[in-house]
């Protein structure tokens, strides 16, 4: 079992949890396994009869019943706010916050923000949810960010003048993009967060066959997805970096890092672009409607 060595020791007791996209996958494995070291765990999803039947499988497969769940569809900022909305009414404190839930689109949609849908739903929405649960974090006690970027981010660059992507569109273009900014994010706000004691770190969960490539090439997609399941790791063994950066109690020394299999690596020499990264800080601000 992932974990044993914690799973037994109800490590989370008293902790509060937040995972996003949480409904099937790694996100859903990661819950689970933070349900059964008694967090008061939340999770979200965008559908509500599947996410709340979810939130009772995780409460009867950990005996946990502080598990609940908030709605919201990440293509949508106003919702991020409601969600953030919601959670402060009952919580005032969060201790860990995964930013989990991600989309692979083979064609290009342009969404109401002015960007491509990928880029909204993987970076922009949990750059506006992590920003608006800083409180929350900050009145924590060793508080951990942690977000699920993939090893994709090499293969992606960013064009601040266009987010739309308007010339040669591929999924997989935009969907590397989007690991980028996650990895740019995770760095900056590392820093800016070093005398508030909250630990910030990214992670590649490795080559999991999940949900998220459903419908991601078109007709081919079931082919597709039967041969990427010959190569990739199951989502319970993909959730485990994740559970990792949660519990591990070494964690708090080695924040603002990029983890691989538990172990911290070197990310793509882009993801170390302190001027981008500032730039990108600005034009999310600006995007998202924070100053």
């Amino acid at each position: 079992m992932i974990f044993k060595e914690w799973a037994e020791n109800d490590t989370l007791i008293g902790k509060v949890c937040l995972i996003t996209g949480a409904t099937s996958g790694i996100g859903k494995e990661t819950a689970l396994a933070l349900a059964g070291m008694g967090a008061d765990l939340i999770i979200t999803g965008r559908d509500e009869e599947k996410t709340a039947a979810v939130v009772q499988e995780i409460r009867e497969f950990s005996k946990n019943e502080n598990v609940n769940y908030l709605i919201a569809d990440f293509s949508d900022l106003d919702q991020i706010r409601k969600l953030v909305d919601q959670f402060n009414h009952k919580y005032s404190k969060l201790h860990v916050l995964i930013n989990n839930a991600g989309v692979y689109l083979p064609k290009r949609i342009i969404t109401k923000y002015g960007v491509e849908k990928t880029f909204l739903v993987n970076y922009l929405a949990p750059f506006l949810l992590t920003n608006l649960l800083l409180d929350s974090l900050k009145s924590s006690c060793s508080s951990r960010i942690i977000n699920v970027s993939s090893d994709a981010h090499k293969y992606g660059n960013i064009d601040l003048d266009d987010l739309e992507i308007s010339k040669l569109y591929t999924g997989m273009k935009a969907y590397s993009r989007s690991k980028l900014a996650n990895i740019l994010f995770t760095y900056s706000l590392s820093e800016m967060l070093k005398e508030d004691r909250i630990c910030v770190n990214a992670l590649h969960p490795g080559h999991v066959a999940t949900d998220i490539w459903d419908g991601g090439f078109g007709i081919l997609s079931n082919m597709m997805k039967k041969i990427i399941g010959r190569f990739s790791i199951t989502p319970k063994e993909g959730a485990d970096n994740s559970i990792f950066l949660a519990v591990s109690p070494d964690i708090n020394q080695d924040c603002g890092n990029y983890y691989v299999r538990r172990e911290t690596v070197r990310s793509s020499d882009l993801s170390y672009d302190q001027h981008l990264a500032k730039d990108l800080w600005n034009k999310s601000e600006e995007l998202v409607g924070l100053s």
